[in-house]
């Protein structure tokens, strides 16, 4: 995946299983912005990379098992330190307060030995998930004149239905 192939916010929450609001709250707080383009002002589109939309579907994952949105902070920017060919080998466990970064088969065991692993998340298996879906959505480069059209854009189906009547 190269990360000069961006996805605009609407296909990001389709791959990512998250809503259009979270997505906007990630980015402006700092918990995830686009890397592919992060633009300041209206009129023009963020842009995620396929990074970018793997992080937030393990946002997601980590949000519905309860973890809180402050040890959900420390995981990203644990993640961020981490080339994306490094991530498919990552298993994010948790029991529910803490996250704990594992990159080996003996560090999940030891800590479910230890009673601290309560549930796992195999980054890997949400790539294959997120890769799956993205096939199936628009990309587009940050440099194109013309933004790729893509089905969810209301705001631009009423702004081409307004010019058109």
């Amino acid at each position: 995946m190269t990360d000069s192939v961006g996805y605009r916010g609407p296909a990001a929450c389709r791959a990512a299983g998250v809503t259009y609001r979270q997505l906007d709250y990630w980015a402006r707080t700092g918990l995830l912005e686009p890397s592919v383009r992060n633009p300041s002002g209206s009129g023009h589109q963020r842009l995620y990379s396929f990074r970018d939309i793997l992080v937030l579907k393990v946002i997601k994952r980590l949000l519905d098992t309860g973890v809180s949105l402050q040890q959900i902070r420390i995981a990203v920017a644990a993640l961020r330190d981490h080339g994306v060919s490094d991530l498919a080998g990552i298993t994010l466990m948790s029991d529910g307060a803490t996250v704990y970064e594992c990159t080996s088969d003996d560090q999940v065991i030891d800590l479910m030995r230890g009673g601290q692993g309560v549930f796992g998340i195999a980054v890997g298996s949400v790539w294959r998930e997120v890769e799956g879906s993205l096939a199936e959505l628009p990309s587009e480069r940050p440099d194109d004149e013309e933004p790729a059209v893509h089905p969810d854009d209301e705001l631009r189906a009423r702004r081409e239905q307004r010019n058109a009547g």
